[in-house]
């Protein structure tokens, strides 16, 4: 009797300790062989209100590609349900509903058809995401493809606040290295989206959003990484690569419009007040031009966490004194595209 009481009260301790241990980890769920992967709500927005229709769709940031192979953010609604960041994922994945639904944006998707998502876990006191594929997200063909896959995904479980970085598995296991060269054998942060040139003698790297077009009906911004001599990204050098314009061979344009020049800029309480030269003042007298100038100007300076609204000075005047006398909204833009 004795020893059936002894061993009750050790199995009731290593019980508590078991259970103890689990809270203490901060991992929602532990892979393992025996049992799949439980998808985790991975958002926890503070600052802005992602949900509308009775919180029945969510405004997702989603990742698909265009014809030269460029990276392109697109938010998309989405059902909300327990387990967003998976739903995310999969409204990335190939298949005819989603082609159907792109073709008059000219994208396409990056994730291979017949992918499935095995499981996804956060933990949630390191921010790292673990997702699990099948065999499938391997079949795609090119070099680009496999890094359009990789930072597709990678950049769109970042957007939650809850994930700070993400491990690419496939089949339950991590692999060092894909077929053309992609490293994923360790946690994988948002970096370097659509790099232009290389990073051996930069010191910095900025983002610039450029305009791109597949055809007569959908404009969209595409996010480019460029390496800059500047000891540290600064507002100044983004927008003069932004006013510069991007490499021809890209396929992309900005929303500056020709004759408008960078003079200046300055940052005061939260906004940049950008100054800018023309010849001809008229061309910004069109509405369209000059917000979607504004536009560009703005999420491009989304990288910079201190400002939050962008003022445009003409020759340092600003634009009631110069004549225009439309509201316009200064905020920076939450999304760089929508559809």
């Amino acid at each position: 009797m004795k020893v059936k009481k002894f061993i009750l009260i050790l199995f009731v301790l290593i019980l508590t300790i078991s259970v103890s241990g689990c809270k203490r980890s901060g991992l929602k769920k532990l892979f393992s062989k025996e049992e799949p992967m439980e998808i985790i709500r991975s958002d926890d927005e503070e600052k802005i209100d992602l949900t509308e229709e009775g919180d029945e769709l969510r405004k997702t940031v989603l990742y698909f590609q265009n014809s030269k192979g460029l990276l392109v953010p697109m938010m998309r609604k989405i059902p909300w349900e327990e387990g967003i960041a998976n739903s995310a994922i999969n409204n990335m994945i190939d298949n005819p509903a989603l082609q159907e639904n792109l073709a008059s944006t000219g994208l396409s998707p990056i994730i291979p058809a017949g992918t499935e998502i095995k499981g996804i876990t956060i933990d949630e006191n390191t921010g790292l995401c673990k997702i699990d594929f099948t065999g499938e997200v391997l079949n795609y063909e090119t070099e680009k493809e496999e890094e359009n896959l990789i930072n597709g995904v990678v950049y769109t479980l970042t957007e939650f606040p809850a994930i700070n970085e993400v491990q690419v598995m496939v089949d339950g296991a991590v692999v060092p290295t894909l077929k053309h060269g992609t490293e994923v054998g360790e946690p994988l942060k948002r970096e370097n989206i659509n790099l232009l040139g290389n990073l051996e003698n930069a010191k910095s790297r900025i983002v610039v959003y450029f305009k791109g077009m597949e055809n007569d009906e959908f404009e969209y911004f595409v996010p480019v990484t460029i390496p800059t001599i500047a000891p540290m990204p600064n507002v100044f050098t983004a927008l003069e690569e932004l006013f510069d314009g991007p490499p021809e061979d890209m396929g992309l344009d900005t929303a500056i419009p020709d004759g408008v020049n960078l003079e200046g800029v300055e940052v005061k309480e939260g906004t940049a007040y950008v100054d800018v030269y023309t010849g001809s003042i008229d061309i910004l007298k069109e509405e369209s031009v000059l917000t979607g100038m504004i536009k560009n100007i703005g999420i491009t300076l989304s990288q910079f966490d201190e400002i939050e609204k962008v003022e445009i000075l003409i020759d340092g005047k600003d634009l009631e004194k110069v004549g225009i006398d439309y509201d316009y909204d200064m905020a920076i833009p939450v999304f760089a595209n929508e559809y």
